[in-house]
Parts: C-alpha cells; sequence; structure tokens
C-alpha cells in the first residue's frame, strides 16, 4: 500500500492533483483553510492509491510524497 502524504500548510488549491489522478482520490477541501489561505487538497481514501505518482508530478509547489 503507498503512503500519500499532502504538506497542506504549502498547497494553494490549484487542483491539478486532483485533475491527474486516475482513481480519482484527490479532493480539494473547501472547508478548511491552511496557513496561506487556501483550501488545501487531501486524499479520500489512501487504500486504493494505486502510487503512480501522476498528482505528485503535476503539482507545481511539490506538496505531495509518495512512499511506496
Amino acid at each position: 500500500m503507498a503512503k500519500v502524504t499532502f504538506d497542506t500548510d504549502l498547497c494553494k488549491g490549484c487542483g491539478l492533483c486532483v485533475t491527474a489522478c486516475p482513481k480519482n482520490l484527490i479532493v480539494i477541501v473547501k472547508d478548511k483553510i491552511n496557513k496561506k489561505g487556501h483550501s488545501p487538497a487531501e486524499i479520500t481514501d489512501e487504500s486504493k492509491c494505486i502510487a503512480c505518482a501522476f498528482c505528485a508530478t503535476m503539482c507545481p509547489d511539490c506538496v505531495i510524497t509518495i512512499e511506496k
């Protein structure tokens, strides 16, 4: 199983990771605000992640870390 970590304090909520995920496991959490004032992304079900790292590749701020 993959371990997916988001540094939510650095996330600007651009949504590129959301569109890159082939399993549709990433969402922008509208009811949370990080230190920069943005709604961050997070994974909904880590157990279904296939560790393709498309989300981490698309992230312009290197917020996402994938560990296999």
